[in-house]
């Protein structure tokens, strides 16, 4: 095998496929990325046997074949040859090496035998749909960081989508939850999506394909199975398993009776959570919210630093109520608030608190409070 290719391609694409490589895998050949070249096409691959993503892109091939090498490696050489470096690589005739070259720079790499890459995508995908990439980067950035991380509820360690109906509206659903707080986002269902199986799409997976979007064309194809689901686009394509488990019943956390309504600034109000959190103690980093008519009252203590106090006005028709919340979870939540205003619908203090942007109805946040 021998191709050639620009450098700035090349290394766009190493980037793109080696992310999903395990550091620390045990098994060799998961730490190098497979290259087949043929008909004027390099594809590369990489696994860590829970996704695998391929990219296609144009190179010169003077003769087909296919080879491995080290992923990271092999991206760390191209990344420092000069921009416009043309790169060469050639199988050596022994076959287990490798020879990468770029002007008078000549690297030689050891190359795993292609028959032990695991062969990982294939099967039968019954549900297939589109969405534009401004609404996937949407369903992903309103909801990942609510997702857990705690090994023992896995089921927990991803986004939950599925097809849902909202007043009689059909809609694409994602959720997720942490057992602290969650995040609900909903766009209209894609054609295609009306019979998709509710899945649990994992926390790497997510990472990985909002990292792909950055840079992506308008339209992702998105294919699911009821083990699998893929994502292609722009001669991408990202294929992973999915969770393996039931979904708990979020409707049930979604409190119906909250009736006392607050609204606020969101830039004023993180800024405020923000600086008074600087003196809250420990990692649950409690703050106070004190309701009493047209303003709201932020205060943290610590034993240790003092204690910090901030007002702010606000919207409301509450005389008076105290609640505590978690600054970081509070900000993250309200760091998703693009809109002019935030709406907080309470309850009490021992009940969670629905948190939405007053100008975007498609997300809906719930929050538990702390004992303060």
């Amino acid at each position: 095998m021998k191709f050639s290719i620009d450098r700035a391609a090349l290394l766009r694409a190493l980037a793109h496929v080696q992310s999903v490589v395990e550091r620390r895998s045990t098994i060799p050949i998961l730490s190098n990325v497979l290259l087949k070249a043929d008909e004027g096409m390099l594809t590369l691959s990489t696994t860590d046997m829970d996704i695998e993503m391929t990219e296609a892109i144009a190179a010169d091939v003077a003769k087909a074949g296919q080879i491995t090498a080290p992923a990271v490696t092999l991206h760390d050489i191209i990344r420092k040859f000069p921009d416009t470096s043309k790169v060469t690589l050639e199988l050596d005739p022994s076959g287990n090496f490798i020879t990468v070259k770029a002007g008078r720079s000549d690297f030689r790499l050891s190359s795993l035998p292609v028959a032990d890459f695991p062969q990982f995508g294939g099967g039968e995908f019954p549900t297939s749909f589109a969405v534009r990439a401004a609404d996937l980067r949407a369903l992903i950035d309103r909801t990942k960081f609510a997702m857990s991380t705690e090994e023992t509820r896995y089921y927990l360690n991803g986004i939950y989508i599925h097809a849902a109906e909202n007043e009689g509206v059909a809609v694409l659903r994602a959720v997720s939850t942490d057992g602290h707080r969650l995040a609900r986002f909903e766009m209209p269902l894609p054609e295609g999506a009306a019979g998709m199986p509710g899945v649990i799409i994992p926390r790497k997976t997510v990472l990985e394909i909002r990292k792909l979007l950055e840079e992506a064309a308008d339209e992702i194809q998105i294919k699911l199975s009821a083990n699998k689901i893929t994502f292609e686009f722009d001669h991408i394509v990202l294929t992973s398993k999915l969770i393996d488990g039931t979904f708990p019943d979020y409707q049930r956390v979604i409190p119906a009776g909250n009736d006392k309504v607050v609204e606020v600034d969101p830039k004023l109000f993180s800024s405020a959570i923000d600086r008074v959190s600087t003196i809250s103690d420990g990692k649950s980093r409690a703050v106070k919210i004190t309701l009493n008519g047209k303003t709201m009252t932020l205060s943290a203590n610590s034993a240790e630093s003092g204690s910090a106090k901030e007002e702010i006005e606000v919207q409301s028709e509450t005389d008076s109520l105290e609640i505590g919340f978690n600054a970081r979870y509070l900000l993250d939540i309200t760091s998703q608030v693009d809109g002019e205003g935030c709406r907080m619908t309470l309850s009490d203090p021992s009940s969670p608190t629905i948190i939405q942007d007053t100008s975007d109805p498609s997300s809906l946040y719930v929050l538990m409070p702390l004992r303060v």
